[in-house]
């Protein structure tokens, strides 16, 4: 325990380092001749340092193209392990991810009644429309779950029936009213996709994951606490139920903003914070921002591997990371299993 509490500073700071390489290589990936110094040069010039003296077409590639999308991967990263290391100390379940609150269906049905049937055409985009879907799916999930008495086994089952009710309601609606165009764009949000990212989407998911963090991180030891379980956390003095639909709500709250913004991409919010606990153990002061900087770290790679592996042709990241999560998923069953 000791020595892991004296290895996370030197952790961290390794891995800030290497996500802000990771984040510098991924950009110069593909098919304009970029190097490193390139983006740095072009980075520092856009924030008033200097010159780059690269040509208008490569620091248009950096700059609009490339450098906000490798920072939303690693914004969705980020979030989606830390709401999954949040949502398996709440639910006392290491199989609970972010999407076990229905939200991830909630925004598919939301983003096809926009897309599809055209509800709030003209005042409500795609991303917009994912949002709505996504937070009327978490209060269908939480109402169900209070009606049923509360506790964790009631929010984890009412979250199932959430999923295979937006789940088929956003099949229905795909397979009666999309054309084939229609139904291909869907598919392609619905596996995640980070293809059009912007600023605007950088600046929402960034500042609601900082917030995010920051919260979560100040209920760190109750976090720990509710390891033990509710009566346990109650004893050392946590407001339950209080603390609980907070850290629920937040994690809802983030969970929402990025699918909205880049699709429902799965197996994050599953395999990375066992990876975390792996490195520095199960305490939360430790856990989370070594989850968020495994999980940013990641998925810039994942997302560099989904737009360059298959050019000129594109994949979504959601497959990427199904491709390996799910490897990942069977080793921490075979893992349960031995340690029971």
């Amino acid at each position: 325990m000791t020595a892991r509490r004296s290895l996370l500073l030197p952790l961290l700071l390794v891995g800030s380092v290497v996500l802000t390489l990771s984040i510098a290589f991924a950009i110069t990936i593909g098919p304009a001749n970029l190097s490193v110094s390139d983006v740095y040069r072009i980075v520092l010039e856009h924030l008033g340092f200097g010159n780059s003296n690269v040509s208008r077409i490569k620091d248009g590639i950096v700059w609009e193209l490339r450098l906000p999308r490798t920072l939303l991967a690693a914004i969705c990263g980020a979030g989606l392990a830390l709401c999954g290391a949040i949502m398996q100390s709440l639910l006392r379940n290491p199989l609970a991810d972010p999407f076990v609150l229905g939200i991830s269906s909630g925004a598919s049905t939301g983003a096809v009644l926009v897309a599809v049937l055209g509800i709030g055409s003209g005042v409500l985009s795609l991303s917009t429309g994912a949002f709505f879907g996504a937070v009327f799916s978490f209060v269908l999930v939480m109402l169900l779950a209070a009606g049923a008495g509360g506790g964790t086994d009631r929010v984890v089952l009412a979250g199932v029936a959430g999923t295979q009710l937006f789940s088929a309601l956003t099949s229905f609606i795909v397979i009666s009213s999309a054309d084939a165009e229609q139904t291909r764009g869907i598919l392609f949000w619905l596996l995640g996709s980070l293809a059009g990212a912007d600023w605007a989407d950088v600046a929402m998911c960034g500042f609601v994951c900082a917030v995010g963090i920051v919260i979560c991180l100040l209920y760190s030891s109750a976090l720990d606490a509710f390891t033990f379980g509710n009566d346990a956390a109650a004893t050392l003095g946590v407001s339950v139920k209080w603390i609980r639909l907070l850290l629920l709500v937040l994690t809802a709250l983030i969970t929402a903003t990025l699918v909205s913004a880049a699709g429902a991409i799965g197996f994050v919010g599953l395999v990375l914070p066992h990876a975390a606990r792996f490195l520095v153990g199960a305490a939360h002061r430790r856990l989370l921002p070594t989850t968020v900087l495994v999980g940013a770290i990641f998925m810039v790679w994942v997302d560099a591997v989904a737009r360059t592996v298959f050019q000129p042709q594109e994949i979504p990241v959601g497959v990427v990371t199904a491709l390996i999560g799910v490897p990942a998923f069977a080793m921490i069953l075979y893992r349960m299993r031995r340690t029971r």
